[in-house]
């Protein structure tokens, strides 16, 4: 794992994680303080999202109306949302919170990241305390705050949670990345479902343990199982993503009558 030369101009007082970069063939990562990957990159596509919980992070595009105005990422890593964001939903707005100057700097020469301007903006922020800027005026955050270890615990507390709910729009979801290894997981689950009032969706990514879990501002419009099966086949078209897996992971791992879920 190659390592960041600048790293020895940081105090070590920082108190972050020691960014580092591997590659395999096509596949550029991005590491935090261990072997783990936090981000991976496709050299020759760009927009991909390489790993399983990405993909399971858009799940939530299944039950959005609209496309949504402004995403807010907490947690910029190596960009893998803000390049999908970028390519796919063109004309959605994407703020990315990060809390560590040197990951922004490498996602920025190293990992491709969309222009800066009017459409995507970086700020470097806690991201727990940055969301209480938003009063109901962003449509989608994106949740993705791991330190190399586990979840950064500000971003797993309730009143986490409802300052994401009062950031939301009026139909606005809120999705995160969950490890279902660590013991905590069924207690976030329940600060959620306490929040959020019960509507909330977990979507098993492909591999590793990882769960997109999504929740919703207010009870999502189409719920039922054969409508969202038609939309899982609009949508895997448009943007190249496997939605029918991702609806029957839904499926399997939500409560619903077969023809219907409950949110």
């Amino acid at each position: 794992m190659a390592r960041h030369p600048y790293r020895r101009l940081r105090p070590a007082k920082s108190g972050f994680p020691e960014v580092g970069i591997s590659e395999e063939g096509n596949i550029r990562s991005l590491h935090l303080g261990s072997d783990t990957i936090q981000s991976s990159m496709n050299l020759d596509r760009p927009s991909e999202l390489v790993l399983s919980y990405s993909r399971a992070m858009m799940g939530w595009l299944l039950f959005a109306e609209h496309l949504p105005q402004h995403i807010t990422q907490i947690g910029l890593g190596g960009g893998s949302f803000a390049r999908w964001i970028d390519n796919y939903l063109p004309d959605t707005r994407q703020t990315a919170v990060d809390i560590n100057p040197q990951v922004i700097a490498i996602a920025r020469n190293l990992f491709e990241l969309p222009f800066e301007g009017e459409k995507f903006e970086i700020i470097e922020a806690d991201g727990a305390e940055y969301i209480k800027v938003f009063r109901h005026n962003t449509d989608v955050i994106l949740v993705d705050g791991f330190d190399g270890e586990q979840i950064i615990d500000a971003l797993v507390e309730e009143p986490f949670f409802r300052d994401c709910r009062n950031a939301l729009s009026s139909d606005g979801i809120f999705v995160t990345n969950w490890w279902s290894g660590d013991k905590r997981y069924q207690r976030f689950i329940e600060r959620l479902l306490n929040v959020f009032e019960g509507r909330v969706l977990e979507l098993p990514a492909e591999s590793h343990g990882n769960v997109a879990v999504m929740a919703f501002q207010s009870s999502p419009k189409e719920q039922n199982i054969d409508k969202l099966k038609k939309r899982a086949e609009k949508l895997g078209g448009q943007y190249g993503l496997d939605f029918n897996r991702m609806l029957a992971g839904l499926k399997a791992s939500n409560p619903n009558n077969g023809k219907h879920f409950h949110l």
